[in-house]
């Protein structure tokens, strides 16, 4: 450090009979405290400082005349002032005292300096406890780094901060109280000056920090004084109104010594700690005072000013200087680097983090151009993303993103190459656009590592998602990344991945942003329809990586043999990224570019139909060559590549998204004339389909609706809904369809009339709609319209669906929402539904079986008089092929059951129990399942009927029909859950039939169930199985890993397994309960 001459060496004699605690007694004794006065008048406090100080002073120099053992410090101190270059004597107490303080300072710094010259430390002994290395012997002890601590700041308080100008530093009288009376005591007009005294600290106190341990103890709380008097003593203007000016006190040679030392110190210091002296040197803005101490105190000088901000410039610009400025700023008073606690904090906070992006932003004077400042201020900002302190990533997080987007809208054509790119460039290293070089392209390289791709992924989310600013420039430089982010996406929805969700929330962000044009450009490009977007390469392939990340690796080598599969890895690949698009727009439904972007499909698939009658077709009379044949065949493909595109996103659409997908009319006009389009194109190549003509009825039908009262249109609606007119009136005149040309003709006149004339035909036609979505959907009373026949149907409807009637060949099944209340099914209604049992047709049988169940699960009483006839009827069905019927006989079988139990129950097990002369193995197969539903629904209440379940199951479990058998376990197992303590008189039977079961029987699918019995009884015993199962416990653990260990069938095995984990957490509950915190109250008789 280019420091000013430091005091001439003592002679190494008087060094070597000095000690370190006498110099430090010494320094202790000038600092003792005198006598304090009773007064606590002002000036009395400044008589006990200067007396305070003169007896001090005359005490240590009758230490050193009486004291024989201070007289080599007395020599040592005598020869250092004899070579000091300042003067010692004054008039002015306060200065006699620093000078005498100083000398000896650099007594001990010299004695320090000596100590360690000639310390030669012995070969430590490994042997013995005395293995350690010898402490240095200038080592300060916790006390004397204590002491020096103070006298440093009697040397600041007394010899620096005094002769300070106003504005420079923190003034002394705004520090403490006794910084006051220090301010007042100082006599400036005795000699020397003011500014050779000054000079004088400052080089001792640089003179001092050329030992290590003496310049961590000086910067460490004094970095700033010093700092403040090195700036007022190079930088000063000498041309001043004072009445002694600067020149005549500093020679030229003494000032530029000052400038050098101020850079070296700055250099040498911990650079946040610069950066924030700097700070409070430069000082804020001028703000309204109207004391004049405080406002000069609130301004610094402008020539301070200046400097401050070139050498906060020149900070910046160092290697690192990025972070140090940030951890300058952030450090220190109020909310630190990991945030404050409360609002306050938080909101400054905020305020550093925009202070900091403004300084970022702008290019300082000494850069040699924008450019280059840029370039190598970039790399240091998008560092301040990588931390890996989560307290300091967090904070340092806001900083870099407020400084991104802020250089991003100062230098719009700078920022993006030096920031955006750098971030980018993994992602846009793999793009198809990209020249991969030929050394990379060697199959299995590593394109884009786990690290770089994660961080690349983290930090975009940081800037896009978390910053939050739509700005163009960045939309813009994710635009061609899209295809390779949802790739990505894809990718990690098949595994388990941390960017997964990083990705997901980065595509939601930008489609959201985006214009509804380019949101759907963007849709267009990530679904493939868009050819030209850039996709990763194809020789680039995603893979997952060892620490759950994933890296971009160059594709092997596919051989011949493997082409097939490599065809079905690509079609899959392609159908599952169309699902995972599905499952991305549909958490963009709210803001509409889901439905947007389904009409954009139907409008292509319309454009699909035109373009069909244009289809290419092969000429080889008219291609010159077979070039030519071959793009045409090229371009025929890839025609049918897209009509298979946009059918597979339509399809996924339709699968994924619910029914909100429309938020507003415009879309469904855009959705219905999308399909008014495509019937009219249909019409024109004489193509029609039933398909076509449901889909043309439904979406005319949704317009109905609309018109019929189901949402609230205004004016502005209906300008909408007239870009119908021409399609309608198309379809009206050239549709065979004499329903659907007169719904068209009327929906065109009430469009034109904004709804002023309705038809019975509208009307209609939006309650079949409406009853297509919803089959239970009941009309409510609406407010009278303008036309009368709209109402007469809303009214007559409630009285046509009271009561279920036949409808052509089917039965029609009352829903649940309109069913009768308990008693009011009718005799005539009763018998058509019996007579609707028997019918051929399924559909009606089914629904005249499910319309029985729920009259008994109502409990109706017509219903329940009837129940051997109804239970015949169920019974019978049971025997019927068709699943829906079947299932709603066992529906019903079991409902009866649960009614009436003691008289069911006794005929099922009967049933179940038969041998298969009387019934088929189906048949009791159903019955089974009956006796599952019938235990579950019967709960707690089973153990009533446990003797007769028991038995039933136990000799199905000997039936020779294996399907039997593993259904007769199914039930036992149900049965076995439900019993809990009622279980024991039977235990040892079921025990010995799971384990000669599990052990013996030949059919694998009823060992599995056996097995599975058991997991079942652990699970539903839980802590109550050691008290239920205590005698045959030990059997069961055995079976189980017989069964773990000898069972030849994987599932069995596993069954095992989760059986054994059962077993272990109950017993682990059982040896080692839960402590629980109780508080135990017993009432003494």
């Amino acid at each position: 450090m280019a420091a000013p001459r430091p005091a001439a060496a003592a002679p190494s004699g008087a060094l070597e009979t000095c000690s370190l605690e006498q110099i430090l007694e010494a320094l202790k004794l000038l600092l003792s405290p005198g006598g304090s006065g009773s007064s606590s008048l002002q000036n009395t406090k400044h008589d006990v400082l200067l007396e305070t100080l003169k007896s001090n002073l005359s005490a240590l120099e009758t230490k050193f005349l009486k004291d024989a053992q201070w007289k080599k410090l007395k020599v040592l101190r005598d020869e250092i002032a004899h070579r000091a270059e300042w003067p010692q004597n004054s008039e002015d107490i306060t200065w006699i005292f620093t000078s005498q303080t100083l000398l000896l300072l650099l007594c001990l710094k010299e004695t320090m300096t000596r100590l360690v010259a000639d310390f030669s430390p012995g070969k430590p002994n490994p042997r013995t406890p005395e293995a350690a290395p010898a402490l240095s012997p200038d080592t300060l002890s916790v006390s004397q780094q204590k002491t020096f601590q103070s006298v440093l700041q009697f040397v600041v308080t007394l010899g620096v901060c005094p002769y300070l100008m106003p504005g420079v530093g923190v003034p002394l009288r705004d520090r403490t109280e006794f910084g006051a009376v220090v301010q007042d005591i100082v006599r400036l007009e005795a000699g020397p000056p003011p500014t050779r005294r000054l000079y004088t600290c400052c080089r001792v106190l640089l003179d001092l920090t050329q030992h290590a341990s003496l310049g961590s103890l000086v910067f460490c709380h004094h970095f700033g004084d010093i700092a403040a008097g090195l700036c007022q003593l190079g930088f000063c203007p000498t041309k001043r109104k004072a009445t002694a000016p600067v020149e005549e006190v500093l020679t030229e040679e003494e000032r530029s010594l000052s400038r050098g030392a101020l850079r070296d110190v700055l250099d040498q210091v911990y650079q946040p700690l610069a950066v924030r002296e700097l700070l409070i040197l430069q000082g804020g803005p001028p703000q309204s005072c109207t004391d004049v101490k405080t406002q000069l105190r609130c301004r610094a000088p402008a020539w301070l000013r200046r400097l401050c901000g070139q050498l906060l410039s020149e900070r910046l610009m160092r290697p690192n200087g990025v972070q140090a400025v940030v951890r300058g700023i952030l450090e220190g008073a109020g909310a630190g680097a990991a945030g404050g606690t409360d609002a306050e904090a938080t909101a400054a906070d905020w305020k550093k983090c925009d202070l900091i992006a403004k300084i970022l932003a702008s290019c300082p004077q000494q850069s040699l151009s924008p450019e280059s400042y840029y370039k190598d201020i970039c790399p240091q900002i998008l560092d301040l993303f990588h931390f890996r302190d989560q307290l300091t990533a967090r904070q340092f997080q806001r900083v870099a993103t407020t400084t991104f987007i802020a250089m991003l809208r100062e230098r719009p054509e700078l920022a993006p190459k030096y920031l955006l790119q750098p971030m980018l460039a993994p992602l846009q290293r793999c793009l198809d656009t990209a020249e991969i070089p030929e050394r990379d392209m060697v199959p299995g390289t590593v394109l884009v590592t786990e690290e770089e791709l994660s961080q690349c992924v983290e930090d975009v989310f940081k800037v896009y998602v978390v910053a939050n600013e739509p700005l163009p420039v960045l939309l813009d430089s994710l635009l061609p990344l899209l295809r390779v982010l949802f790739s990505l996406y894809s990718f990690t929805k098949q595994s388990v991945s941390h960017i997964r969700s990083l990705c997901q929330e980065i595509l939601l962000w930008i489609l959201v942003k985006l214009e509804r044009k380019k949101a759907i450009a963007s849709l267009k490009a990530i679904s493939g329809l868009d050819k030209a977007a850039p996709a990763l390469h194809p020789q680039c392939q995603f893979k997952a990586a060892s620490q759950g990340g994933i890296l971009i690796s160059i594709k092997e080598a596919i051989s011949s043999d493997d082409e097939d599969e490599a065809l079905y890895q690509k079609v899959s690949s392609e159908q599952i990224q169309m699902e995972h698009l599905g499952d991305l727009l549909s958490h963009c439904q709210e803001c509409g570019l889901a439905g947007d972007f389904f009409i954009f499909c139907l409008k292509e698939l319309s454009q699909l139909v035109v373009e069909n009658e244009a289809e290419f077709k092969p000429k080889p009379s008219c291609y010159a060559s077979l070039l030519e044949l071959e793009q045409h065949q090229v371009l025929l493909i890839e025609d049918r590549e897209r009509k298979l595109l946009v059918l597979q996103l339509l399809a996924v659409l339709c699968e994924r998204m619910s029914e909100q997908m429309f938020t507003h009319v415009t879309q469904v006009v855009d959705f219905v004339a999308a399909t008014l389009q495509r019937a009219c194109a249909s019409l024109a190549r004489d193509a029609e389909s039933t398909v076509g003509s449901q889909t043309l009825s439904l979406s005319m039908g949704l317009v109905a609706v609309m018109l019929g009262g189901a949402v609230q249109l205004k004016s502005s609606d209906f300008a909408v809904l007239k870009q119908l007119l021409p399609l309608l009136e198309k379809v009206s005149n050239t549709y065979p369809d004499p329903v659907i040309q007169e719904l068209a003709a009327d929906l065109r006149i009430t469009i034109s009339t904004h709804g002023a004339f309705s038809t019975e035909t509208v009307s209609t036609a939006a309650q079949s709609t409406l009853n297509k979505k919803d089959p239970d959907w009941k009309t409510e009373e609406r407010p009278q319209s303008s036309h009368d026949t709209s109402t007469e149907v809303a009214q007559s409807r409630p009285e046509q669906e009271q009561t279920p009637v036949r409808t052509g060949p089917g039965f029609r099944e009352p829903s649940t929402s309109t069913s009768q209340p308990p008693g009011s099914v009718t005799t005539e209604q009763f018998r058509e539904a019996l007579s609707a049992a028997y019918d051929p047709q399924v559909p009606t049988r089914a629904a005249a079986l499910r319309t029985l169940s729920q009259w008994v699960e109502h409990r109706e009483a017509r219903a329940l008089e009837e129940q051997k006839k109804l239970l015949q009827i169920f019974l019978e069905n049971l025997e019927h092929e068709d699943t829906f019927v079947y299932l709603s006989a066992i529906q019903g079988v079991a409902l009866l059951s649960d009614a009436y139990p003691e008289e069911i129950l006794v005929d099922l097990l009967a049933r179940y129990d038969s041998g298969k002369d009387k019934h088929t193995p189906e048949t009791r197969m159903k019955v089974g399942e009956v006796l599952m539903r019938v235990v579950r629904a019967l709960g707690d209440m089973v153990s009533k009927y446990r003797e007769p379940l028991i038995h039933t199951f136990l000799r199905g479990v000997k039936d020779p029909d294996g399907t039997h058998r593993a259904s007769s376990l199914a039930n036992l197992g149900e049965l076995c859950q439900h019993l809990d303590f009622l279980l024991g008189p039977v235990v040892h039977e079921v025990t010995a039939c799971l384990v000669a079961v599990a052990k013996t029987d030949s059919d694998v699918q009823v060992r599995r169930a056996a097995i599975h019995v058991v997991v079942l009884l652990l699970r539903g015993l839980s802590q109550k199985a050691t008290e239920v199962l205590s005698d045959v416990l030990k059997d069961l653990y055995r079976l189980l890993k017989h069964v773990v260990c000898l069972e030849p069938d994987d599932v069995a095995k596993l069954h095992a397994q989760l059986a054994l984990e059962e077993l272990d957490e109950i017993m682990r509950n059982f040896l080692f309960p839960p402590q629980k915190l109780e508080k135990k109250i017993v009432v003494l008789p």
